[in-house]
């Protein structure tokens, strides 16, 4: 065994949506320190370029693409954009996701507002896959990572949409994976609780003394955390891994009751 290769990415070009903060930000950084070309989608273009401009600095390769997930032609132009520049297409991590935890209440949410959520969560994911399939396959190397989330197999009050939206993420997931094998490995990464912006804005002692109760590991995540599944999954050391959904929480459920 050649362990050298295990987690090597160089040579290999990787998109990751959403990847000017938070979780697809730390994934982009932890590809292109394995050595991977690196593609920093963002809506927020200026935030896409900063990312893109740390990598560089520390001696990697990216570029920064603005992209609306929920616009098909941005989504064609994305990847596109992408192969015209690297040249080849290895690597897709779907990270972009939203939705309203704990304001999803059923007698004052719309259905275009429920639509909205899988537009960007389910829909989007979706498309994308099908866009790089073909360049992976010619490549001759292919992997998709899909954010799902620890809400696809929670219970809560008032995330009925981007909960459901999550689980078929999962199911979407296992299925793609008979789509698009022997050549592209598709699987799905549910974090928990991550000590996000997003995160940080509702977050308070009490409430993260409650979220522990339940977590063996007893902290909360950090982008780096599933940015290490994200290299896993990336890498040739999972090679025979695919149609998987790999929570990463602390051993636990950092819910609130």
């Amino acid at each position: 065994m050649n362990t050298s290769t295990l987690f090597d990415l160089k040579g290999k070009t990787a998109i990751v949506t959403g990847g000017g903060n938070g979780i697809g930000k730390a994934s982009c950084k932890m590809l292109a320190a394995f050595g991977a070309n690196v593609v920093v989608s963002d809506y927020n273009l200026d935030a896409a370029k900063e990312v893109a401009q740390e990598i560089e600095k520390d001696g990697g390769s990216a570029i920064a693409i603005d992209c609306d997930v929920t616009k098909d032609e941005a989504l064609v132009r994305l990847v596109d954009e992408s192969v015209k520049h690297y040249g080849n297409l290895n690597i897709l991590v779907n990270n972009v996701g939203g939705g309203g935890a704990g304001q999803e209440d059923p007698t004052k949410i719309e259905v275009a507002q429920f639509k909205k959520v899988f537009e960007m969560n389910v829909f989007s994911m979706w498309r994308l896959c099908q866009l790089v399939a073909p360049h992976m396959i010619e490549s001759g190397y292919g992997s998709i990572i899909n954010m799902s989330s620890m809400a696809s197999i929670n219970t809560s009050p008032a995330i009925s949409a981007y909960a459901s939206s999550k689980a078929a993420v999962n199911h979407m997931t296992k299925n793609l994976a008979f789509d698009y094998g022997p050549h592209i490995r598709v699987n799905a990464i549910g974090p928990g609780a991550v000590r996000t912006h997003a995160l940080s804005t509702v977050l308070t002692p009490e409430i993260e003394k409650t979220m522990l109760a339940h977590t063996p590991l007893q902290r909360l995540g950090e982008a780096d955390d599933i940015a290490g599944a994200v290299l896993y999954f990336a890498s040739p050391v999972s090679s025979w891994v695919s149609g998987q959904v790999l929570f990463v929480n602390g051993g636990g459920s950092q819910t609130l009751d």
